[in-house]
């Protein structure tokens, strides 16, 4: 390591900063977040410098720094433009054992400000040392990103218990063996979906010696296709499953994205094929989470639009098993934003309707006429085997024949196609391009747009 990971406690402690511009306000603006007493020395102090000083309180001296300045300081931190104060400040803190950091200056500095991501009380810090704060920032953006915005409650939660813990298990490995029992169990998602107290409640069962779970359902929505459009909560809960039952339409650069151990389950149907019946899926959810598992429900788009989610939960409410739902993003808004096609548009569509295209006995049972009104955007789920019908219904009941209309295929993938053309020859232009399931059907004016919005390249 170039220098050791510590976390000062300044609570109170005087901590100062040379400088009174944006650079010198962001350190000190830290330094309150922890609680430190601020003395800031600086000929010009900035607005947000001195909105801080009122709102946090501290000294400010408006003259450049002294060596005196140093009596009773435990930590210095200069951020001026002027290379000889920050000379200065490193030699008057090195010579007094105060930790010093000097901005953008390694060689000045016994310490290095980190990137953090605060969720206190969990703190996270990153450095490169000084060598790459870009590096430190972008890491810190991918941290932020990945942890759950309510982990504080959980750290809180679990500190509250660590007395009651360590009285019940005397023993360091037998302590540690609970707490990765508790993270292990279903106690985090309880407490980052919002449900504290029922959280709560598992953990003193599990300290209890009641540690048998009933385990819990999630249903998540894998969104079209792109794995980089997965949810956050989506992504954290893949990598947590300890069995994961998938459709036919979640791809597999989104199965690799899964805990490796985990056991995985291909559940799909699809044309022509029903590998496993829906009452099958069922008892299956409900019998892995009666084991104490946490399963993972998969499903391709959103799992309440045109995915079955609502049959799946109302078998789990009325079993009793505990469930959650995160949403995925559905492929129509995927679909149509990679095709470049907005789906509602102020001069051309004032509303957009989701609309199933799936044959049942080689017809589709809709009503028509509700579909054939102006300024609206019609798109149709499982329509490819359906398009001739689709096309020749909606022209039948009124729509013109130049409508313009689009089959998207494999939507948000390196495989994605769009046939696009009017209601009147978007079969054969679909058929032309070898269009392939899954895929779904645009039809209205927003789909003239396409030629000026199309972005995405395969």
């Amino acid at each position: 390591m170039e220098a050791l990971p510590v976390f000062l406690n300044v609570r109170s402690v005087r901590c100062l900063v040379a400088g009174g511009g944006e650079v010198a306000f962001r350190k000190a603006r830290l330094l309150a977040r922890a609680q430190a007493e601020l003395h800031i020395v600086a000929p010009h102090a900035g607005d947000r410098m001195l909105e801080l000083l009122q709102e946090h309180g501290g000294r400010l001296d408006r003259r450049e720094i002294r060596e005196e300045d140093f009596e009773g300081a435990q930590l210095a931190i200069a951020a001026t433009d002027d290379p000889e104060v920050n000379e200065n400040v490193s030699r008057w803190a090195r010579e007094r054992g105060i930790p010093v950091n000097v901005v953008d200056q390694p060689a000045l500095c016994t310490f290095y400000m980190p990137a953090i991501v605060d969720r206190s009380p969990v703190v996270v810090a990153i450095s490169s040392s000084g060598t790459s704060p870009v590096l430190t920032r972008s890491l810190k953006e991918m941290n932020e990103v990945m942890m759950p915005a309510r982990i504080d409650r959980l750290a809180y939660l679990l500190g509250s218990m660590r007395e009651e813990v360590k009285n019940r298990i005397a023993d360091f490995a037998g302590r540690t063996a609970f707490w990765e029992n508790v993270l292990d169990s279903e106690v985090p998602e309880l407490v980052y979906a919002g449900r504290e107290e029922e959280a709560k409640t598992v953990l003193e069962g599990i300290l209890a010696g009641g540690g048998q779970q009933t385990g819990e359902v999630w249903l998540v929505g894998a969104g079209p296709g792109d794995p980089d459009l997965l949810t956050l909560r989506a992504l954290r809960l893949l990598y947590r499953a300890d069995v994961v039952l998938y459709d036919r339409l979640v791809s597999e650069e989104i199965l690799a994205r899964i805990r490796p151990d985990a056991e995985l389950i291909h559940v799909g149907k699809g044309p022509e094929m029903h590998s496993v019946d829906q009452y099958t899926i069922n008892d299956m959810l409900i019998r892995y989470a009666r084991e104490g598992r946490k399963v993972l429900r998969l499903k391709g788009g959103d799992p309440f639009i045109f995915g079955r989610g609502g049959e799946e939960l109302t078998t789990l409410a009325e079993a009793g098993i505990n469930f959650q739902i995160v949403p995925g993003i559905t492929a129509a808004s995927g679909c149509a934003a990679y095709a470049g096609i907005p789906l509602t548009h102020r001069d051309h569509a004032h509303s957009v309707q989701f609309v199933t295209g799936h044959l049942k006995d080689g017809s589709l049972d809709l009503d028509w006429p509700a579909l054939i009104r102006p300024r609206q955007t019609l798109v149709f789920y499982m329509g490819l085997k359906s398009l001739p019908i689709v096309c020749e219904q909606l022209q039948r009941h009124g729509m013109s024949a130049d409508t313009p209309a689009a089959v998207v295929s494999q939507g948000t993938t390196r495989e994605q196609q769009v046939a696009a053309g009017i209601l009147g020859n978007l079969p054969d232009a679909a058929t032309g391009q070898g269009i392939k399931a899954p895929a779904i059907i645009i039809v209205g004016e927003v789909v003239s747009l396409r030629d000026s919005f199309a972005w995405f390249q395969t």
